[in-house]
């Protein structure tokens, strides 16, 4: 299983539970991931460090000083 953290603008978006679509963005040297329909975005990821899974589970909406965060877990092989 992975996690992989998310930030979100505005709160109420997603809640803990939550099964959730995930696309890729490509850049020249990183990847990043982005909750559809543009809830979330995640930071950037090396090619070694890839996601492989594009559904995963919200596990928990955290509210903090510099905004919303979505931890959400992927099963992956």
């Amino acid at each position: 299983m992975r996690e992989m953290t998310f930030k979100m603008e505005r709160p109420g978006l997603v809640s803990a539970g939550d099964t959730v679509k995930i696309s890729e963005k490509k850049t020249a040297l990183n990847y990043s991931y982005i909750i559809e329909p543009a809830v979330a975005m995640s930071g950037c990821y090396k090619v070694n460090q890839r996601l492989k899974a594009r559904e995963g589970t919200v596990k928990e909406v955290k509210h903090t000083e510099r905004g919303f965060y979505v931890v959400v877990t992927f099963e992956e092989e």
